[in-house]
């Protein structure tokens, strides 16, 4: 017996999708390729994506602004990355400048200093070279910018 893939009509992937929607933000880039996914024809693609934005479901600032939140909030990322992967979702520069209004210059600057001090006491390495440059790639990996990261170092390794 051979597999086919289930076909959906456009109100039964309409309801699928306002259920994904509703139960994270979602990007437009998502949606489009989860409509795709359930081998969707173009044309209900944007019949479907204009209900859901018209509908409140999908919202591009209010996911940009959720994203930069909460990757700055849990995983510890930098502008630099948040960017970058917003830049990636396809997300306007528009609604990336307002995303990174979520994140207060204070509150930046203090997680800096904290994961910096932590990773640093994670550092086992007794060369103060290399035990910098351990530090300056953890840091860069997760985006931080190079002056602030540069600043913070000559401040904790002397």
């Amino acid at each position: 017996m051979t597999y086919s893939p289930k076909s959906y009509t456009v109100p039964e992937a309409t309801k699928k999708l306002e259920r994904y929607c509703a139960y994270q933000e979602r990007c437009h880039l998502e949606v489009v390729n989860k409509l795709r996914t359930m081998r969707m024809i173009p044309e209900a693609v944007d019949h479907i994506t204009a209900h859901l934005i018209q509908h409140d479901f999908l919202n591009e600032e209010r996911f940009s602004r959720s994203y930069a939140r909460g990757k700055f909030n849990v995983k510890n990322w930098g502008k630099g990355r948040i960017v970058a992967e917003l830049l990636r979702r396809n997300i306007s520069k528009y609604n990336i400048k307002l995303a990174l209004e979520e994140i207060p210059e204070k509150d930046y600057l203090q997680k800096l200093d904290l994961i910096a001090k932590k990773r640093l006491s994670q550092i086992k390495e007794r060369n103060i070279q290399k035990k910098k440059k351990k530090l300056a790639d953890y840091l860069l990996y997760r985006g931080w910018e190079k002056h602030l990261i540069y600043q913070k170092i000559s401040d904790l390794i002397n």
